[in-house]
């Protein structure tokens, strides 16, 4: 059946959100007014909106390898500028999880190509931490590492110029760092939310 699948597939969704709701597309196409954004992994076995419940126009997102969150990607700026700015999110979700193949990558120290240039602050993320990983068995140093990556790249939201801006003008938003379970479809908050500017190391601080 090949690629002609995804349109039939596309017809029968049509046809399910029109029969109980004709007015959906209608609605739909005059409204976006998302209070949140997801940066999350492009991981295929990890689609945002059905983890959370949300329908479409509910919820912002932003994907990559590694659900990373780097101060030079101007495609994750541009998008984390428009939601914070344009749609007034009120929060930013930083969302990886376990057994990402990203941060597998960056864990094993092969030579991948081009993506091992992307995974390199993970790299220093498990440097840092070294100590605290040394001890851990291959399957918890993984988890742990997803972990980590997902509380770093959090931090990276809250640093860029446009959250300490938008907090500099009163402007409500938080940032959160979450992680979700392959194995159980759950997700868990790790607990790291910034709320402003005196939550984030000094030397991150913009002086007004």
């Amino acid at each position: 059946m090949g690629i002609d699948r995804l349109f039939q597939n596309n017809a029968v969704w049509v046809d399910q959100k029109t029969a109980g709701d004709p007015d959906f597309f209608n609605r739909l196409v005059n409204q976006q007014s998302p209070e949140f954004l997801w940066i999350g992994c492009s991981d295929s076995r990890v689609p945002a909106n059905d983890i959370v419940g949300l329908a479409p126009g509910e919820l912002f997102v932003h994907r990559n390898v590694a659900n990373m969150v780097v101060p030079s990607d101007l495609n994750l700026l541009t998008v984390l500028q428009y939601a914070v700015e344009i749609l007034r999110v009120r929060h930013v979700i930083v969302c990886g999880h376990y057994g990402c193949g990203g941060v597998k990558a960056a864990m094993s120290r092969k030579a991948f190509g081009l993506i091992d240039n992307w995974l390199s602050p993970i790299k220093q993320i498990m440097a840092a931490h070294a100590h605290d990983l040394a001890d851990l068995d291959e399957a918890a140093r993984l988890g742990r590492v997803c972990e980590l990556n997902v509380v770093q790249q959090a931090r990276n939201v809250a640093a860029t110029t446009i959250v300490q801006n938008a907090w500099a003008r009163g402007q409500a938003l938080q940032v959160h760092g979450w992680i979700y379970d392959l194995h159980d479809g759950h997700l868990r908050d790790l607990t790291c939310t910034l709320a402003g500017s005196e939550d984030l190391a000094e030397v991150m601080r913009l002086l007004r």
